[in-house]
């Protein structure tokens, strides 16, 4: 099934964060017709949140006449399983254990409902509407607050016999270096890739180096903005913060690529802001330290999305993937 055969038909994505959920009515163009937020952390009890989000995302729906326009809901979410439709032990939501998150909303929308991990669903809107198109082998990388992934292969996302397959970002690229401030792991890409690992380190080497511009902001303002708007001034200490990043990321991405042998590695996220500063010494740390028959044949390439609906549109592929899968 091709997005040409789903003219006329709507989806509703949904992405939730441990602090905001966003969603939106998005066409098979993947254009996001309609949108709107909701805090996510204002709620304590799974059933409350979701009686707000059908009340929040109703008159949406109302505006295109009735559910019938509509092939389903797709949701990104941290620690979501595609398989079973929970949500389980994420450590950044309200709500613990196991949530049969898919299983509720079908219950109050009338709609079925298909759940997955938020960087998986980043990579099947990349499929669909983005710098993925006509790709059937791909990493997706978000970079952020965390790090997260999704891995394509022979054109279906790699889930895993459990549903949590491709967690890249919490892989040992240091072992025994830096504890993550979440999971206690010591090394992990998470930690030094992040935009919470670039501030870590931003922090260390502007104490060992007083002539720094980093050393002009408060402690607590130190993060990947302030050390870009450094670099961009040819601060040298921000430079190599981007540097020693970008370099423990393309030694990641090596692996990575030995792993799945992709076309391409899609990098997404708020880090990626930094343009060159982070992707020259990535891309060289990863072909330098790739087995030859890799070297130079993987594109690394910035995301296409529009950041701002990027999270919706990947949710909304969801529901064209399930639909094309049960055709």
């Amino acid at each position: 099934m091709s997005l040409t055969d789903l003219s006329g038909r709507l989806a509703l994505g949904i992405d939730i964060g441990g602090t905001n959920t966003k969603f939106g009515v998005v066409n098979h163009r993947g254009e996001v017709l309609e949108k709107g937020h909701l805090r996510t952390d204002e709620y304590e009890k799974i059933e409350v949140f979701i009686e707000a989000l059908h009340r929040a995302i109703t008159p949406l729906i109302e505006k295109y006449g009735s559910l019938e326009l509509f092939d389903g809901i797709g949701v990104g979410m941290p620690n979501g399983n595609y398989y079973t439709g929970t949500a389980e032990q994420a450590p950044n939501l309200p709500w613990k254990g196991v949530i049969p998150f898919a299983d509720l909303m079908k219950d109050k929308f009338g709609l079925r409902c298909t759940v997955t991990n938020d960087a998986n669903a980043a990579a099947l809107g990349e499929m669909l509407f983005g710098a993925a198109r006509g790709m059937k082998d791909f990493i997706m990388i978000t970079l952020g607050t965390g790090v997260g992934s999704g891995i394509v292969a022979n054109g279906s996302l790699i889930y895993g016999h459990d549903g949590f397959a491709g967690e890249l970002g919490h892989t040992i690229v240091k072992p025994g270096g830096r504890k993550h401030w979440s999971t206690g792991s010591e090394g992990s890409l998470e930690a030094y890739a992040s935009a919470t690992g670039i501030a870590i380190t931003a922090k260390k080497m502007r104490a060992e180096f007083p002539s720094s511009m980093l050393n002009q902001y408060p402690e607590e303002a130190i993060n990947s903005k302030t050390v870009f708007e450094c670099a961009s001034k040819g601060d040298s200490i921000a430079i190599e913060v981007f540097r020693y990043t970008g370099q423990k990321l393309g030694e990641a991405l090596a692996n990575f690529v030995m792993f799945s042998s992709p076309e391409a590695i899609l990098l997404f996220g708020g880090v990626i802001k930094a343009g060159d500063f982070i992707l020259k010494p990535a891309k060289l740390h990863m072909e330098r330290n790739l087995f030859p028959i890799f070297r130079d044949k993987v594109k690394l390439v910035f995301s296409e999305l529009n950041e701002a609906d990027a999270a919706i549109l990947g949710a909304s592929a969801l529901v064209w993937e399930q639909k094309k899968n049960n055709r």
